[in-house]
């Protein structure tokens, strides 16, 4: 298992030094991709249409990048790791969405919870902390290394830091993706057996994917380009989550430009389905990839692993309560503001239930901002710990 976290770095810095072999690299993974891609189509069209909801996307694309990756494993020993910038450009395309989305929401009126979101996430952080505490002590893991995989955040961040600081990235990525999978999965079934009306898959087999009016056309491939523009270069000097929030943004934003610029006339806008879907497939993909590239572990450490994720599900399910007795949002809406994990994902649970989007949204937003922003204060506080409790008596 070390000899195959250990290459990754050494492959990487091989690239830069070789145009050529970064090339191929680059070749391959877009040849990966497209074969992700061809095969979360259907499996997505197949679980719309067993009415599994407008998230059937992700899980289609949950599944194709678990097969693809471990196809190219078993049968061309081919060891690729997960695509950081399809995740990008997953979390760019859905933060396009949701934005526009929550282009007419009163915002203003959320504002004032931003207080109660702060406590929730200072509450989720934590708790995060103590069952991470909890899990290094069971499971004799470096604390370091289980306060990466027990605190809610992002995959691929926090396997990224783990690889930083030379700590087991793939028990890392492990635990993160257990929990993202289990909330992404859990949330829309709570939901739907909870619920009269579930909402109804996500497009129509026969449904335009893409509206091609001339106007419309031009629109999209404006927004596309000022987002690429604006997302760039947060993605280029590391703004939290900048991905998203860029393009949340800009999903605000551009009708209300649109309709203050003299010469445009009475034109609205709206993401064809078609970047949803791409978005959620693009998000389903990483996280498959993440369980696709996994090493053999062993039955204890899985074990360990579900036990961390339960125990941060209930962290979850007791700052939902939290919020309710604090707000007066009903129970869903609170239980997808405090979901642990996955907020791109959430949001558009909420999105597709048409369930309050701009709470569940600024919730999250808040959350991942708090998170993102005091990494280096909890980095150091969690290696400072590390330290002393691994010094001998």
């Amino acid at each position: 298992m070390n000899q195959s976290v250990s290459l990754a770095p050494n492959l990487e810095e091989h690239t830069h030094e070789n145009p050529v072999v970064t090339k191929q690299l680059f070749v391959k993974q877009l040849i990966v991709l497209v074969l992700e891609m061809l095969l979360a189509l259907p499996l997505g069209l197949l679980l719309a249409k067993f009415q599994i909801g407008r998230i059937a996307w992700i899980f289609g694309g949950i599944a194709a990048g678990t097969v693809v990756l471990q196809g190219c494993r078993i049968f061309y020993e081919y060891f690729p790791q997960p695509n950081r910038t399809a995740r990008k450009v997953g979390m760019a395309l859905v933060g396009l969405t949701v934005g526009a989305s929550n282009s007419h929401a009163n915002l203003a009126s959320v504002a004032s919870g931003i207080p109660i979101f702060i406590f929730l996430t200072l509450f989720m952080l934590l708790s995060g902390s103590c069952i991470g505490y909890i899990y290094s002590r069971l499971s004799k893991t470096n604390l370091l290394t289980a306060m990466l995989a027990t605190v809610p955040g992002g995959v691929g961040i926090m396997a990224a830091i783990a690889a930083d600081y030379n700590k087991n990235v793939t028990l890392v990525a492990l635990v993160q993706a257990i929990r993202v999978t289990s909330v992404v999965v859990l949330i829309p079934f709570v939901a739907k057996t909870s619920t009269g009306n579930y909402y109804p898959q996500t497009l129509p087999i026969n449904a335009a994917w893409l509206n091609f009016d001339p106007s419309q056309l031009g629109l999209l491939l404006l927004v596309l380009v000022i987002t690429g523009l604006v997302v760039y270069p947060a993605i280029l000097f590391k703004i939290p989550a900048g991905d998203f929030f860029g393009a949340l943004l800009i999903g605000i934003g551009f009708n209300p430009l649109l309709h203050w610029l003299p010469f445009v006339g009475d034109i609205s806008f709206s993401p064809p389905p078609l970047i949803n879907l791409l978005g959620q497939m693009l998000l389903g993909i990483t996280i498959g990839e993440y369980w696709g590239d996994k090493p053999n572990f062993k039955k204890r450490t899985i074990g360990y692993a579900l036990m961390s994720v339960a125990m941060t599900l209930l962290a979850g399910a007791i700052a939902a309560i939290l919020a309710m007795q604090l707000t007066s949002w009903d129970w869903l809406t609170c239980l997808l503001v405090t979901a642990p994990g996955g907020s791109a994902e959430m949001i558009l649970v909420s999105l597709a239930l048409n369930h309050n989007v701009e709470i569940v949204t600024t919730g999250h937003l808040v959350r991942l901002i708090a998170i993102n922003s005091s990494l280096p204060l909890w980095l150091y506080l969690f290696r400072r710990l590390d330290e002393q409790v691994s010094e001998p008596i």
